[in-house]
């Protein structure tokens, strides 16, 4: 269950129900990405629908923007933004730039990929001299709102899932401090958002919100029927941890970890 990139395509839309939730962790990334060299793209690393697209392409006005996603659909979306100079269907996990970027742009993304002892070095190595490494991940994996994923999906299907000796894919901060130690000025926090979601008519907002990115995973190996059941399970674990307020609103507190590099120049 490490990568399970698989399966259906990503779906734009559903994605795009909580926009804004999603988008502000990206600003508060390109708030502290630092002066890039002159030359060089900037490279959208996992782009999906483009929602970082127009950001990007205000902060750095002067460099060419290119997405880069394994998603067609999602691609189709962040192509249609207009804000990039080139779309490429490639899989972040084995993508290598043709030319060294200025900046390599990561938001909600990389969480997906194994090994990043491995993955974020050689990230940083690609870029050229002064430019940036800037990647957000979600690092909610050991809260409720994913947990609860976790220990029905075992219960429920063991012949499907086994999650003896799961390791969180993302890391303390400390340990990708570790990781790039050596090649460049780095910049590391964590933060947790109390996100307060709307009331919903056709399900806890909480699950509303997990089922396009963390239950994706889960929901593409079971029939039909069998994601109904899990739904059904799942929604009620998640009354018990995350209650409805009055207004059938929810506060759902999401942490997230950045980090950002600055390769020696």
């Amino acid at each position: 269950m490490a990568r399970q990139l698989g399966g259906p395509d990503w779906d734009p839309e559903s994605y795009s129900r909580f926009r804004n939730i999603r988008l502000r962790p990206a600003l508060d990334l390109l708030a502290r990405v630092p002066a890039l060299p002159e030359r060089g793209k900037v490279v959208d690393l996992g782009c999906g629908n483009g929602a970082v697209a127009e950001a990007l392409s205000n902060h750095f006005p002067k460099h060419k923007l290119v997405g880069v996603d394994r998603s067609q659909s999602m691609l189709e979306h962040a192509a249609a933004t207009g804000a990039y100079r080139r779309c490429d269907q490639a899989d972040i996990a084995d993508w290598t730039p043709n030319k060294p970027p200025a900046l390599i742009f990561s938001n909600a993304a990389l969480h997906w990929l194994p090994d990043h002892a491995t993955l974020m070095p050689r990230l940083a190595r690609a870029l050229r001299p002064g430019g940036v490494l800037a990647v957000q991940m979600p690092a909610q994996h050991r809260a409720p709102s994913h947990r609860i994923l976790r220990e029905l999906a075992q219960e429920m299907f063991p012949d499907r899932f086994d999650f003896t000796g799961w390791v969180a894919p993302v890391a303390a901060t400390l340990d990708y401090a570790r990781m790039l130690r050596g090649l460049g000025a780095i910049d590391l926090w964590s933060s947790e958002y109390l996100h307060e979601l709307a009331p919903a008519s056709d399900g806890h907002p909480v699950r509303l919100f997990t089922q396009s990115t963390a239950m994706r995973p889960f929901l593409q190996q079971l029939s039909d029927t069998e994601r109904a059941a899990f739904i059904e399970r799942y929604e009620t674990a998640l009354a018990t941890v995350y209650p409805l307020q009055n207004d059938g609103s929810v506060f759902f507190p999401f942490r997230r970890l950045f980090l950002v590099l600055q390769k020696d120049a």
